[in-house]
């Protein structure tokens, strides 16, 4: 089973894993160039779904629900972005499935208020080498989708 689990926001990690194990993971930055619309942001996510779906078939599309943001403009991002997922998802016909935050540090780290820091540093003893916390939250997010599914996790990533 393909799945595909994203730490959505501004800069969204990504993490895949594929029939055969292969994960695949990443950080893309989604803000709007100095010259770009407002609107740039989601057609830049788009492209970024389509990309994922181009490099394999997606079975499912796992990401973190978040109910509390920082602030009013991090809210309103955040819906926005949900709303592509949810419309690109629609129109792909790929199941998507929310896990909650809480519920993704536990199964990752133990603990279900887990910083960034505590993230990033699982990540790496697994054997994963994340340039983020948006990729260790993906990686997170991969791992607990995959429990899940009834699959198991490799515990680091391909070569």
């Amino acid at each position: 089973m393909n799945i595909l689990a994203i730490d959505i926001g501004t800069t969204t990690g990504w993490a895949s894993c594929d029939r055969n194990g292969v994960v695949r993971s990443g950080s893309e930055k989604f803000q709007p160039g100095r010259m770009e619309k407002p609107g740039h942001r989601w057609l830049k996510f788009r492209a970024f779904l389509n990309q994922q779906r181009a490099a394999g078939e997606i079975h499912a599309v796992y990401f973190e629900d978040v109910k509390q943001h920082a602030g009013t403009l991090a809210a309103h991002v955040y819906g926005g972005f949900l709303a592509c997922l949810e419309m690109w998802c629609a129109s792909n016909n790929v199941p998507l499935r929310p896990v909650g935050v809480g519920q993704v540090k536990k199964h990752w780290t133990g603990k279900g208020n887990a910083d960034k820091l505590a993230m990033v540093e699982t990540a790496r003893a697994k054997g994963f080498r994340p340039k983020d916390n948006n990729e260790a939250d993906a990686l997170a997010i991969l791992s607990l989708a995959r429990v899940q599914e009834g699959i198991a996790m490799p515990e680091r990533e391909a070569a």
